[in-house]
């Protein structure tokens, strides 16, 4: 039996205990992953704000960060049924997010490269400095405006707190790359609200 000196109450929420798994501390996960529909329903909307949040950073268009949360919610009633509940729920589903957001842009710069004759594929779209220091640019903008891969360098490293070793895996580029990547994220961001 565990005393309440054992744990602090900053690690437990009112609705784990310290030897409850996540899985058992979420009772809709459970019955969504066999099947329950209503349960899925509520897990949806508890988590589609902080999903659609998630899409909008890395991809910068909010009309595709609502297709690409609509995917991740469809992956995750698929996957759902794996999902072990080795960690919280939002965690896996904040992972799996991420993981679509990178497959498809990683899908669109495919069928770029097979539709444009030429070979750019990383073309930012320009960053437009204001003349007059009195009008910023809105940093949410400033985001959206940058190169896709610095982009989502930037939203995972900055935003979502990855490490770069954790970046690069994601994104199958090296560490360094992460880290040229985010230097040169933060110099347009700078740049552009200068």
């Amino acid at each position: 039996m565990q005393t309440a000196l054992a744990t602090s109450p900053e690690t437990m929420s009112p609705t784990t205990s310290p030897t409850m798994s996540p899985m058992a501390a979420e009772p809709d996960v459970r019955l969504a992953a066999s099947g329950d529909r209503h349960a899925f329903e509520r897990l949806y909307r508890d988590n589609l704000n902080h999903v659609y949040a998630v899409c909008v950073r890395m991809c910068g268009d909010r009309m595709r960060a609502e297709e690409l949360a609509q995917d991740a919610f469809v992956r995750a009633w698929e996957r759902l049924p794996q999902f072990r509940g080795d960690s919280a729920f939002s965690t896996w589903l904040h992972r799996l997010t991420v993981n679509v957001v990178l497959e498809a842009q990683r899908s669109e710069r495919r069928n770029r490269a097979r539709t444009e004759s030429d070979d750019v594929l990383d073309e930012a779209p320009p960053i437009v400095r204001r003349e007059h220091h009195a009008e910023k640019m809105d940093l949410a903008v400033a985001i959206a405006a940058l190169p896709p891969g610095a982009r989502a360098v930037f939203a995972l490293h900055d935003v979502e707190g990855y490490k770069h070793e954790e970046i690069a895996e994601m994104l199958d580029i090296t560490a360094g790359g992460s880290k040229a990547q985010l230097h040169r994220a933060r110099r347009l961001l700078r740049e552009a609200l200068a």
